[in-house]
């Protein structure tokens, strides 16, 4: 049987990614890493994890993968990562009643939030 270790991002900045995605999901480096990788882990234990690699691959407008961030204040959680760094995407592909925000991080990767209130 097979499980999903880690998510990989690649990133143009390895130590402005981590910032980032320490500051939106609150994980934190699971070794030290360098200017090349490194991973993340949820501070608390088990959870998926976020390793970030140095990339000069172009940034995909409708990527094949991407994260979906589950939030219960949709609203909220929106406008903290955008506070911290995060920018909105204009997406045209949005369906009549969206449960998801579509962001992007710093270096353009996309990912979704998603409103899990039940509203």
């Amino acid at each position: 049987m097979l499980t999903i270790g880690t998510i990989v991002l690649g990133v143009n900045n390895v130590a402005a990614a981590t910032d980032f995605w320490n500051s939106a999901l609150g994980y934190v480096p699971r070794e030290p890493g360098d200017d090349t990788w490194v991973t993340l882990a949820p501070p608390s234990g088990p959870g998926a994890l976020l390793s970030l690699m140095l990339s000069e691959t172009p940034v995909q407008d409708r990527p094949r993968i991407h994260l979906d961030l589950y939030a219960e204040d949709q609203g909220a959680e929106v406008e903290r990562l955008v506070s911290i760094g995060a920018r909105r995407v204009d997406w045209d592909l949005y369906p009549e009643d969206p449960d998801f925000i579509v962001l992007e991080d710093p270096d353009g990767n996309r990912f979704c939030v998603i409103d899990k209130s039940g509203n």
